[in-house]
C-alpha cells in the first residue's frame, strides 16, 4: 500500500510539472528577468513608482482597458501609490461615470467620485471588439495574477509566477517578424514573441519614448513606463501585500517564541524524569 501511495505521490507531480510545462504558449518567449521593489519576503512597492504607474495606465490604457476592480479611493488606501484624499477626488473628477436613472427616468454622465470603481471605456464587449478589431482588450485588474510570465510548477514555486514580468516584457517585446513568420501573420496583427495568446496581438505597441511627462521628472523612455505600470498593475491585483507581508513576519516572530516558550516549558516539567 505504501509502494503504491509513493507511486501516485510522483505521478502526480510528474503530471503537475507537465502541465505546467504544457499550459505555455508553443515557443513563446518566457518573460524578461527583471526585479521589483516589492519581491522577497520583505519587498514593498515603491510609492513613486505606482504613481507614475497610474499616470501611465490614465493617459495610455485606459483608453482601451477596463480596470472594474478598483475603486479610485484605493489610491489613497495604506501601501497604495500614496495619493492624499485631495489628490484622489481631484483625479477621480477626471474620469467620465455613467450614472441613473435620474429623475426623468434618463441615465446621465458625471465626474467620477472616489467611491466610484475606474469605468470601462466601452459601454459593453461588443462595442469593445468593434472598436479593436474584434479582439477585446482584457481588464487589467488581476492582469498580473491572471498571465504568468514563466511556466513550470516548481519554478513558479520558488520564483512566484512572473506576472508583472509578463506586462512588462509584452509591452516592451515587439519585434519585427521574419519573413517567414510575416506570411502567416494574420492582417491587423503585429508579432510579439511573449505574447501567451500565440505571438500575435491585436494590440500596436502602446508606448513610444516621451509619451508620458512625469510629475517628479523620472525617466519616460518605453523601459521605464514599462517598469512603472507593470508595477502599478502587481498593486492592483494585490493592494493588501504589504499588510500581508508584514502580517506574516509578525505570525513567524509569535511561533518562534512559542516555540521557545514550549520548549523551556517541557524542560521543566521533564527534569525530574532524568
Amino acid at each position: 500500500m505504501k509502494k503504491m501511495l509513493k507511486t501516485l505521490a510522483i505521478a502526480t507531480a510528474g503530471l503537475l510539472v507537465l502541465a505546467g510545462v504544457a499550459s505555455a504558449t508553443e515557443g513563446q518567449k518566457d518573460a524578461k528577468a527583471i526585479s521589483y521593489s516589492f519581491e522577497g519576503p520583505f519587498g514593498t512597492f515603491d510609492k513613486g513608482q505606482l504613481q507614475r504607474g497610474y499616470k501611465v495606465y490614465k493617459e495610455v490604457c485606459a483608453s482601451c482597458h477596463s480596470m472594474r476592480l478598483v475603486s479610485f479611493r484605493n489610491l489613497s488606501e495604506h501601501g497604495g501609490p500614496g495619493f492624499s484624499v485631495e489628490q484622489v477626488k481631484a483625479l477621480a473628477a477626471t474620469f467620465t461615470v455613467n450614472d441613473g436613472p435620474g429623475n426623468d427616468g434618463e441615465m446621465f454622465d458625471r465626474p467620477g467620485l472616489p467611491s466610484d470603481r475606474f469605468p470601462s471605456p466601452f459601454a459593453n464587449g461588443q462595442a469593445a471588439a468593434a472598436a479593436n478589431g474584434g479582439a477585446v482588450p482584457p481588464d487589467l485588474s488581476l492582469i498580473t495574477k491572471f498571465r504568468p510570465g514563466w511556466y513550470g510548477t516548481f519554478n513558479q514555486l520558488l520564483n512566484g509566477i512572473g506576472g508583472p514580468q509578463y506586462v512588462y516584457s509584452v509591452l516592451t517585446g515587439y519585434e519585427e517578424p521574419t519573413a517567414e513568420i510575416k506570411a502567416e501573420m494574420p492582417e491587423g496583427k503585429h508579432y510579439n514573441p511573449y505574447f501567451a495568446n500565440g505571438h500575435f496581438i491585436s494590440m500596436a505597441p502602446p508606448l513610444v519614448d516621451g509619451q508620458v511627462t512625469f510629475d517628479d521628472g523620472a525617466p519616460n523612455t518605453v523601459d521605464a513606463m514599462a517598469r512603472d505600470v507593470s508595477a502599478f498593475l502587481a498593486w492592483t491585483a494585490e493592494p493588501k501585500m504589504e499588510e500581508r507581508k508584514s502580517l506574516g513576519f509578525m505570525v513567524l516572530i509569535y511561533l518562534a517564541v512559542l516555540a521557545l516558550l514550549l520548549y523551556f516549558v517541557k524542560k521543566k516539567i521533564w527534569a525530574d524524569q532524568h
